[in-house]
């Protein structure tokens, strides 16, 4: 009851949303004892959050394209997802499911607060970045969170698509990661005799 009473107050300054489902992948059944509503935070909440340290990342990057041109904030962008990428390796399976598992893990050890929720279906997977370290600096240098799907496919080894993203002023970021590539047998026949 006490954590509800913050959250009710948050909603009230506007920091927080509630609704009855959460705002990325399927719904799925509550069980007994949890919470009737999932909490969000707002932009307002996700700015509240920023500090000193988002600023003199801005000032850094701003400084460095001034100086040596947007080419050099994306490599370093670039450095920044190696970076990612040399954490995961650990990973001793090539099968996407659990590379992405494995790749949630490290970015909530480096402050993603991450997921991985299975689709309908189980031909893909969603990753879920329910906070983001850069997510206020990405919306002026993009080039952030573009390095960063590129390192999410090497992990995975699959091509990986974005959905949502806090630089685009989404709730959360969302990433769409294919597991199982192969062809349903419908579609297959329908193909082949066209």
């Amino acid at each position: 009851m006490g954590v509800r009473r913050h959250l009710d107050a948050m909603a009230v300054d506007g920091l927080v949303v509630s609704s009855d489902k959460a705002p990325y992948g399927p719904s799925a059944p509550r069980g007994k004892g949890r919470p009737a509503k999932v909490y969000s935070l707002t932009e307002s909440g996700r700015d509240a959050l920023a500090g000193p340290a988002d600023d003199l990342a801005a000032q850094a990057l701003r400084f460095l394209e001034s100086k040596a041109g947007p080419s050099a904030v994306t490599e370093f962008a670039q450095a920044r997802a190696a970076a990612l990428i040399d954490q995961i390796e650990c990973c001793d399976t090539d099968e996407p499911r659990q590379r992405a598992t494995a790749l949630a893990q490290a970015l909530s050890g480096g402050g993603f607060v991450t997921n991985v929720v299975d689709l309908p279906g189980g031909t893909a997977v969603q990753l879920c970045q329910h906070q983001c370290p850069v997510g206020h600096i990405a919306a002026e240098f993009p080039q952030l969170c573009e390095a960063e799907a590129e390192a999410f496919s090497q992990v995975v080894g699959r091509h990986v698509t974005r959905l949502a993203t806090f630089a685009h002023g989404d709730g959360v970021c969302t990433t769409l990661i294919p597991v199982d590539v192969a062809t349903p047998r419908a579609v297959r026949s329908e193909r082949t005799s066209s």
